[in-house]
């Protein structure tokens, strides 16, 4: 399916339009690393529709009547499907609203992007897509590790770590990813690291091969990264102790107003 997208003229790319839904992303958790077009959006938008994994602040700009509508999910627990979440985008901009669809990293990579722009294609809503810097690029610079090196690496591939639970069975080629010339960076993995790890070793990657496991943090001074061999690394990373935002007290998920916006989260690409 191949889905057109709008790409505004310059003197068009300030305020939020009615009628047209942006799926923005929000960055990795480094408040200083969301777009300047992000800010435009949330600056000028009638109603956001936020994650649980943008960063501390990511709302602060919005205006004062905006419509702030928590869609996050936690691992195991969504407020609402994705395909609700697409109801609710299509219902909004139908009414004459100008939405942003905000997400944590970049909205197409494991960020369900594609499925909203899908379903909003297909409903006749114009949309147009805001890239976000994505943690698989952030988080290990932050960590000092270049994904590519002239020496070292020459190609990256970027993997769920976590698939739906859903599927029959695995789109991942795991015997294609063990021959994989370059950086491997695996998205939402650490609960099931020992599997992933376990994956690569059966499918012919060196249990020995060092490799830094849990680069942690989109922020400057605050990103970890530990190394170990491939076999041992699930020993060396334990899933995060954070608390992520959730609606306000009293609210219901998606009667979140105005007065949230002082509860935006941060990063860890959890399943979202």
């Amino acid at each position: 399916m191949v889905v057109k997208l709008r790409h505004p003229p310059e003197g068009e790319r300030v305020r939020a339009r009615e009628r047209v839904v942006y799926l923005v992303g929000a960055g990795p958790g480094d408040p200083g690393l969301m777009t300047a077009r992000a800010l435009e959006l949330i600056a000028s938008a009638d109603s956001i529709y936020y994650d649980r994994l943008i960063p501390s602040g990511a709302l602060d700009g919005a205006r004062k009547d905006v419509v702030l509508v928590y869609v996050g999910k936690a691992p195991g627990k969504a407020s609402l499907s994705q395909e609700e979440i697409g109801e609710r985008l299509i219902e909004a901009a139908r009414s004459g609203k100008s939405v942003v669809r905000l997400k944590g990293g970049d909205p197409f990579v494991f960020g369900r992007g594609g499925e909203e722009g899908e379903a909003l294609h297909a409903a006749g809503v114009e949309f147009e897509v805001v890239p976000g810097v994505t943690a698989g690029v952030a988080a290990t610079a932050y960590a000092g590790i270049p994904v590519t090196h002239r020496d070292d690496a020459s190609a990256v591939a970027f993997v769920t770590g976590h698939e739906d639970p859903e599927k029959e069975e695995s789109a991942l080629d795991w015997e294609a990813l063990a021959r994989f010339p370059g950086t491997l960076v695996f998205y939402m993995g650490v609960k099931r690291l020992a599997d992933n790890a376990a994956a690569l070793i059966e499918a012919g990657r060196d249990a020995e091969e060092h490799r830094r496991a849990g680069a942690d943090r989109h922020r400057p001074g605050r990103a970890a990264a530990r190394v170990a061999c491939l076999a041992r690394a699930p020993a060396t990373v334990r899933p995060p102790r954070r608390r992520y935002p959730s609606p306000r007290p009293g609210k219901r998920p998606c009667e979140t107003t105005a007065g949230a916006r002082r509860r935006g989260g941060r990063a860890s690409r959890d399943p979202d």
